[in-house]
């Protein structure tokens, strides 16, 4: 898979430093990382390993990262990374032998003079060399005791269209260098994660009616779970993978409906004329936000999961506010700015808290929308629509910065990480 460039956006003037976040990095100075690859008959492999490991490194928000020269050997003069004032130097290496690809990764401390880590990632299968880059990461951002950056080596599950009527479902790992079909032919779209573990996903296949179908990526195995004859789509997993949130519209509109994968009973937490969809655990899974559209237009609702339990506004802000995502007491939401009628209209994303009347913006202008958070709630992941392209997009909430990856030749449904 081809590389995908990345563009760093720095947006620091979006960004108020608050009391409400915990801003969780401490360094005052952030290390300067020096990273470079091995002049050798495999440094083609080691190069793409390099570039990975360069846009992982900057996109931690813990290192000040430099483009180092290629290496020969293993000799390292400590005095000319001194005299540029480099912390860290990084080197790569690929080997190749009769038990396939091997990365290693040389951490030399600078300041000490001392060599720390040398460590080696087999890589089963060449197509997976961004995980080695992404695992390196993660051990670099553990040698300084940063914040962990563990998120980047999860897959991300993605819903693409392939053709009218068509869409085809795929693993990543977060730039999109990695890509893998696993669910292919007819429509499969809204694909979800079901465990913590990432073994097994949901998605909504259509047959005679749209099928939520439960499918392992490692064995191919698949159940049905559920039918619905106009929606069916799992919104989201408790912590604990035993309950879904579907969106089901078994009489005409949609609602919100709890199901419990263990009594196989599904109970209806909304019974609204209108329209109300997307429902996201809050509060330890007792309570859910959604959209909904009973203000006249699509907006932010929360309730405890009972079909009898009021329904309380969340979201003051904005005509149309499409689509959220929950973590902890935040949420993250996309709301119209403008309503042209030709043309693009800018949806920028906000983060509320659902315990006080805080509120950020994290976008400035283009189409933002399907915004997600992170594993550990500190990075939102959306896509991102402009006149001149498209993009997925990384948002850093503790660091205030953000990176798309552009989507060439890639339409996304939807996606989940």
């Amino acid at each position: 898979m081809r590389i995908l460039l990345l563009i760093f956006i720095y947006c620091g003037s979006l960004f108020a430093i608050d009391a409400t976040l915990d801003v969780v990095k401490t360094v005052q100075k952030i290390p300067n990382a020096e990273v470079s690859y091995s002049d050798s008959k495999n440094s083609e492999q080691a190069q793409k390993i390099y570039k990975i490991l360069m846009t992982d490194l900057k996109i931690s928000g813990h290192f000040e990262v430099f483009d180092g020269d290629k290496f020969k050997g293993d000799s390292i003069d400590y005095v000319p990374y001194k005299n540029k004032k480099i912390d860290l130097l990084i080197r790569i290496e690929v080997r190749n032998d009769a038990n396939g690809m091997k990365a290693i990764m040389y951490l030399y401390d600078i300041n000490s003079s001392e060599f720390k880590i040398s460590k080696i990632y087999t890589i089963s299968n060449e197509a997976l060399y961004p995980f080695a880059a992404h695992k390196m990461a993660i051990n670099i951002n553990d040698y300084i005791k940063a914040p962990s950056i563990a998120w980047m080596n999860r897959f991300i599950v993605l819903s693409k269209y392939v053709g009218s009527g068509l869409a085809d479902i795929i693993v990543s790992d977060y730039t999109l260098t990695y890509q893998k079909v696993i669910v292919k032919g007819g429509l499969n779209i809204f694909p979800k994660w079901a465990d913590a573990n990432q073994t097994e996903i949901y998605y909504t296949k259509y047959f005679e009616k749209p099928t939520i179908v439960k499918y392992n990526i490692y064995t191919g195995l698949s159940q049905n779970i559920i039918q619905s004859d106009g929606m069916a789509i799992v919104s989201d997993v408790s912590k604990d993978g035993s309950k879904l949130l579907l969106s089901l519209a078994p009489e005409t509109q949609s609602d919100i409906f709890l199901y419990n994968l263990n009594t196989k009973k599904t109970t209806q937490l909304t019974k609204y004329p209108g329209i109300d969809v997307s429902g996201n655990f809050i509060d330890n899974d007792t309570a859910m936000i959604f959209i909904s559209d009973r203000v006249g237009y699509p907006n932010v609702f929360a309730k405890k999961l009972d079909i009898y339990a009021p329904v309380e506004q969340v979201v003051y802000h904005g005509r149309n506010n499409s689509s959220a995502s929950a973590y902890g007491d935040y949420v993250v939401y996309t709301s119209r700015e403008t309503a042209n009628e030709f043309g693009l209209n800018t949806f920028n994303l906000y983060l509320i808290s659902t315990k006080s009347d805080y509120i950020r913006r994290l976008t400035a202008n283009g189409t933002n929308q399907m915004p997600r958070f992170s594993s550990d709630g500190g990075s939102i992941m959306f896509l991102k629509h402009t006149q001149n392209q498209s993009a997925l997009g990384i948002i850093r909430l503790d660091y205030n910065r953000s990176y798309l990856f552009p989507l060439n030749n890639i339409k996304i449904q939807a996606f989940d990480w």
